[in-house]
């Protein structure tokens, strides 16, 4: 069994509240969008997956890929900044895709938290929204759940107005 924590955007802030959302995780997974001074202390907190989004540096480019393809617990994961959403996927999306087969495709960009099945595909697609300082969203949001013997469950939502 493994928790996961999910966040996506930060654009530069780390939510101090998030290290206690995520103290029982047991990896946290990043969708992209690091920003400057996130990586660092986000990885004191736990081990780290995660991909650059299009806003990071060459620093954050130079240590996180563009996409991962990985399992765990029997689950298929595909991670990428920018994929869009079922029927309506990014072009280059549906180009990488296409080499990999996945269970569960998390994601970020659009700041808007999305979690839906994709009935196509038949991956369930996880995009945690927002949590940085930055953008147009009013609430931040990241997820967390836990995936055990190729299942995935007990996904929660964590929100905070933005200040």
């Amino acid at each position: 069994m493994k928790r996961i924590g999910i966040l996506s955007d930060t654009h530069g802030f780390l939510n101090p509240a998030l290290a206690n959302f995520f103290a029982n995780c047991d990896e946290i997974w990043h969708a992209g969008d690091w920003g400057s001074d996130v990586a660092e202390p986000l990885e004191k907190l736990k081990p780290i997956k995660g991909v650059y989004g299009n806003i990071d540096g060459q620093s954050i480019r130079n240590t996180y890929p563009e996409y991962l393809h990985f399992e765990v617990e029997g689950i298929k994961v595909f991670m990428i900044h920018i994929a869009g959403y079922p029927q309506h996927y990014a072009p280059s999306f549906r180009n990488i895709i296409k080499n990999y087969k996945a269970d569960l495709l998390i994601c970020g960009h659009s700041h808007i938290l999305r979690v839906m099945k994709d009935p196509i595909n038949n991956w369930l697609l996880i995009n945690p929204g927002a949590c940085g300082n930055n953008g147009f969203q009013k609430v931040n949001t990241a997820v967390r759940l836990i995936i055990s013997d190729g299942k995935m469950s007990d996904l929660e939502v964590w929100e905070q107005k933005r200040t």
